[in-house]
């Protein structure tokens, strides 16, 4: 015992006893509270490890910036506690299947994929490491998730619903172009979603007075006939059905539009940006930022067969006044005014 006398020389006193005892035990306190905080600075946690496989996204644009800044807002700012690891095919679909291997090997705790290609890629890659998609057309009609509600598998994210909002978007082409009656609606057959958004729009149309007629994109090659047939069919405009290969060869189309004098409306801003006249689509920065939501939900340990997929909560309409003018097209007021973003 601290105070036996075998312990102590016999001339020390009660007091200095004492003294010492409390001495010893505000030491032995202050040592005990000490320990885990010099632990726990020796020790830190690694920083959880997240892949992004981009097909036409870059890690440097905007919508990479808002899913960063979201990330942070969750509590996982990059290079603290989160290391991101980005893989960017540039529009060149044949990289994927690499860039989605690399992930694998590199044992990413999630994956998260910007549109259809790229999620597909993933989940061909891996059936085990959770993916969020982030800008898919039709989750359902390309077979990522069994359902929206309750997604099954490692798949989950945000659908963009393509095929959903097209009639939206020919109506929208309709009050941008009052006398519109003929359109030429391009699509590539091969992709899931266009078979559903091409009988919307043919319901859409019936109740509309317009006449479709559809040409078919399915390679690069295909992109100069098809114009040449819109013009044929004396198409007043075209409405394009997103993806590839028209995405990638965006410029090569809008150059053959432009020198057809036929306005281009899309579902994406690129192409309005580029030269089309209207887009109406959903916001990719928004839907970046949402994806981070579910990236943070997983690393701290929900399952993605557990998270419902997310429908857009921001659609905005694009429209490119200065090609209205070369055009010779005088857009209404009424739907100036409706516009989210007006190319002067």
């Amino acid at each position: 015992m601290l105070d036996s006398p075998r312990m102590f020389p016999v001339a020390l006193t009660a007091v200095g006893l004492d003294m010492d005892r409390r001495r010893f035990l505000g030491t032995l306190g202050v040592s005990l509270i000490a320990t885990p905080a010099i632990t726990e600075a020796q020790a830190p946690s690694s920083p959880r490890r997240v892949g992004v496989l981009l097909a036409h996204l870059t890690p440097d644009g905007k919508e990479a910036r808002a899913f960063r800044q979201a990330l942070r807002a969750a509590g996982y700012a990059e290079g603290r506690d989160v290391t991101l690891d980005w893989r960017s095919a540039g529009g060149d679909y044949a990289r994927l299947p690499q860039l989605a291997a690399d992930l694998v090997a590199r044992n990413v705790e999630v994956i998260v994929a910007d549109i259809t290609v790229a999620t597909q890629t993933a989940k061909q890659a891996t059936s085990s490491i959770p993916i969020v998609m982030a800008i898919v057309a039709d989750p359902l009609g390309s077979r990522l998730v069994a359902s929206l509600a309750q997604p099954g598998g490692n798949v989950t994210g945000l659908s963009i619903m393509m095929a959903e909002l097209a009639p939206k978007r020919l109506q929208l082409l309709k009050e941008a172009i009052p006398k519109l009656a003929r359109v030429a609606v391009v699509w590539n057959p091969a992709t899931p979603w266009h078979a559903k958004a091409a009988e919307n729009l043919k319901a859409m149309a019936a109740t509309s007075a317009l006449d479709l007629t559809f040409a078919n994109v399915r390679t690069p090659e295909d992109i100069a006939p098809a114009v040449a047939a819109a013009t044929r069919a004396n198409a007043q405009a075209l409405y394009v059905l997103d993806g590839p290969p028209l995405m990638t060869h965006r410029k090569t189309f809008l150059d053959l539009t432009a020198k057809a004098r036929l306005p281009v409306s899309s579902g994406e801003m690129y192409y309005t940006e580029e030269g089309g006249l209207i887009s109406y689509e959903t916001n990719y920065e928004d839907h970046l930022r949402r994806s981070a939501g579910y990236v943070a939900k997983i690393l701290k340990g929900a399952k993605p067969a557990d998270l419902p997929v997310e429908q857009p909560t921001k659609v905005e309409l694009v429209i490119n006044l200065r090609t209205a003018r070369t055009l010779g097209l005088t857009i209404p007021p009424s739907i100036l005014a409706r516009a989210d973003q007006i190319i002067e």
